[in-house]
């Protein structure tokens, strides 16, 4: 099957979309749907944008996939919104927070009828305040089923690139991790990796071409936009928004070195993505210090849709904030920590040598309380995770298996050090030795009762999801003991941003004034995140750019009705 890409851009069409990213293209199937005419712009020669680099989760309330699984209750959906209510505040109006929550299952009915993307409930993946009102220890995210991409062709060559390369067909979803990353501790780990070798084995025989997480998303997005018809225009990026009387009409953009206007006659969507590779805005607008190089966002995503929706007049909000999460900074790029740190054995510690947080809080709350801590005087930024030859027997770790020794460049780059006792690892990190060897007693100490005295870690049932069972009283906590012990920099780093373009329940682009800019939308983390500074659970970033994406479309769609009916009245 071939793709539509056009050799030149049109002149005018109804919608112009403006990134194709989760939130780009449901928004562009969403309208084709609708019968309109689009036109999808991309700034890359590649589709999927985060959503491709991302573990594919998708938190979404009361949706048909967590349905099936039993997971919903008959009050689930006042439960969401008191969750919401509790965790977001008055950072975002209730009315946006309750329509995402009201709408959302609906999107994913959507994409269920008009692409080939199937959905699962991720078991027992905690929301990441499970202990809010209204949150859930069991979870409300779900992930694409991994499907076989072949029906693509060559347009799978488009496909943006992953941050972390994997063997082709090696397929591991979000449930499969949480097993693997325990090692050989569980009889799970080692039958979950036969599970995915075994299916590899057979994938490569068949000649499969099987793609999973935030990939099958896409891809089955990418399918969907083909059989609709809609024309994807890559390398494609746009400069600057057409204004008439105060209504965006259209965009401006450069193709193969050339400038072009298209004119979009109901609405321009923009769905570009965030600044997380721009380092001007980054350093202008977020707590330092920061880097482009910690992130493990899109390299294209450097704000050109925020840039240009400001310069047509609109608000921004949470510039300041980012969908954080402690990160190792590898030479070969960074490595976003989901389970190394909630394991037990591990702790994080300051520049004092100093614990200053729960090491297995969300992630986008454990960098919050590093750039707090860095606010103080004492550097936090990095801090360093130190483990002993214990924990590295045991887990996985940055994609090592256990007792896999750190490569050699991971020394030479100043990544990881290793000292035979706690005082000389000390001096290798420039921390004071006494205090790192307090913090230890005191931490190993907590290990032996089971209760962290200080933050708590292992109570919460989110800290419990990455966790050891095997380990007692606390699965979260075991002591640090076993030489030779290693310290891993930690520095903030992040999936994208998630400041931009302030819009409405409507996803429509609003004025400092709280006015409309008329024709103009947003989604995704273009636009700023319906979560507030905070995070729902697993999938709380591509769950809003698909609603909000499905919502401008909507918009566009009904809009372009009442337009028609009073023309011919």
């Amino acid at each position: 099957m071939s793709a539509p890409l056009p050799d030149s851009l049109p002149g005018e069409v109804d919608v112009v979309v403006v990134g194709a990213g989760g939130a780009g293209m449901c928004a562009a199937l969403t309208a084709a749907t609708q019968g309109l005419d689009v036109l999808l712009i991309e700034k890359s020669g590649y589709f999927g944008g985060s959503t491709a680099r991302s573990g594919g989760g998708v938190w979404m309330p009361g949706n048909a996939a967590l349905r099936a699984a039993g997971q919903v209750s008959a009050d689930d959906l006042d439960q969401a919104k008191l969750y919401l209510d509790s965790i977001v505040g008055d950072d975002v109006p209730k009315v946006r927070r309750d329509t995402y929550l009201e709408r959302g299952p609906e999107v994913l009915d959507f994409i269920h009828a008009h692409t080939p993307v199937r959905f699962q409930w991720v078991p027992h993946y905690a929301d990441y305040h499970p202990e809010a009102p209204g949150g859930r220890a069991e979870g409300r995210s779900c992930e694409p089923v991994p499907l076989d991409a072949r029906f693509l062709g060559a347009e799978l060559e488009r496909l943006h690139p992953q941050y972390t390369k994997a063997p082709a067909n090696l397929i591991v979803t979000q449930a499969d991790f949480r097993k693997i990353s325990l090692g050989l501790r569980t009889w799970r780990g080692p039958a979950t990796m036969v599970k995915v070798l075994v299916k590899r084995l057979v994938s490569g025989l068949l000649r499969r071409r099987m793609y999973a997480m935030g990939n099958a998303i896409v891809i089955g997005l990418r399918k969907g936009l083909i059989d609709a018809g809609v024309p994807l225009a890559y390398d494609t990026e746009l400069t600057g928004l057409v204004l008439d009387e105060g209504r965006v009409s259209g965009v401006r953009v450069v193709r193969h070195g050339e400038e072009a206007t298209v004119r979009a006659r109901r609405g321009v969507v923009l769905g570009s993505g965030g600044f997380e590779k721009n380092l001007e805005l980054r350093e202008k607008h977020q707590p330092r210090p920061t880097s482009v190089d910690w992130t493990t966002g899109s390299q294209f995503n450097t704000g050109g849709g925020i840039l240009a929706g400001i310069a047509a007049g609109a608000e921004t909000d949470l510039l300041d904030d980012a969908w954080w999460g402690p990160t190792i900074p590898l030479p070969n790029g960074p490595w976003f920590c989901l389970a190394e740190r909630n394991l037990p054995g591990s702790i994080i510690v300051n520049q004092a040598g100093e614990r200053y947080m729960n090491e297995a809080l969300p992630y986008v709350e454990a960098v919050h309380q590093m750039y707090a801590g860095e606010a103080t005087g004492v550097g936090h930024v990095p801090s360093w995770m130190v483990i002993d030859q214990r924990y590295r027997n045991r887990y996985l770790f940055a994609g090592l298996s256990p007792r896999q020794p750190f490569p050699g460049r991971w020394y030479k780059h100043g990544t990881v050090r290793k000292a035979a006792t706690i005082e000389e690892l000390a001096a290798q990190i420039d921390v004071p030795a006494a205090a790192l060897r307090a913090t230890l007693d005191r931490f190993n100490g907590f290990a032996r009762t089971g209760v962290d005295e200080d933050f708590h870690r292992g109570e919460s049932a989110y800290d419990k999801y990455y966790s050891d069972p095997t380990v007692k009283p606390n699965p979260s906590l075991h002591a640090i003991d076993h030489a030779p012990f290693y310290a891993v920099k930690i520095v903030p780093g992040d999936l994208g941003t998630k400041g931009g373009l302030v819009t409405d329940e409507r996803a429509r682009v609003l004025r400092p004034d709280g006015s409309v800019i008329a024709g103009l939308y947003a989604a995704g983390n273009v636009s700023s995140a319906v979560m507030g500074h905070t995070y729902a659970g697993p999938g709380a970033t591509i769950g809003p750019a698909l609603a909000f994406g499905y919502l401008a479309a909507e918009d566009i769609a009904r809009s372009s009705v009442v337009e028609a009916e009073k023309e011919t009245a």
